[in-house]
């Protein structure tokens, strides 16, 4: 019986950290989900901020949900690294692998713009 009340605790709690994810995601335009030692969030934030965007970061590291949050972004992600992760207008768009093909194919900018992130 203890094992299935931990199980229980375990899905219920993975369930609340998907739905804070998806809560923040849709908090604004542009969201991140980043750890403050990581040399690739930096990378990202940097790429923003030269772009004139200014995310919504959450530090998961910081956090004290941070580790829910972070298994959950890792089951959004089909296991692959959980940070950085990039939301835009809602909607997933990965990692950092995700997020730089889209800028170097020129898909960024007008996805920022849509999103409402940048205006010129």
């Amino acid at each position: 019986m203890q094992y299935q009340n931990t199980r229980a605790r375990q899905r219920s709690s993975s369930s609340d950290s998907l739905e804070r994810v998806a809560r923040l995601a849709s908090g604004s335009a542009v969201v991140l989900f980043s750890s403050s030692s990581c040399c690739m969030c930096h990378a990202i934030k940097r790429l923003f901020c030269e772009l004139g965007v200014s995310p919504m970061v959450y530090e998961l590291d910081q956090d004290p949900n941070g580790k829910g949050m972070e298994r959950a972004l890792y089951k959004l992600l089909g296991n692959s690294p959980t940070v950085p992760v990039v939301f835009i207008g809602g909607e997933l768009i990965g990692s950092m692998d995700r997020v730089m093909a889209s800028h170097i194919n020129g898909t960024l900018v007008p996805r920022l713009k849509e999103a409402g992130a940048l205006w010129l």
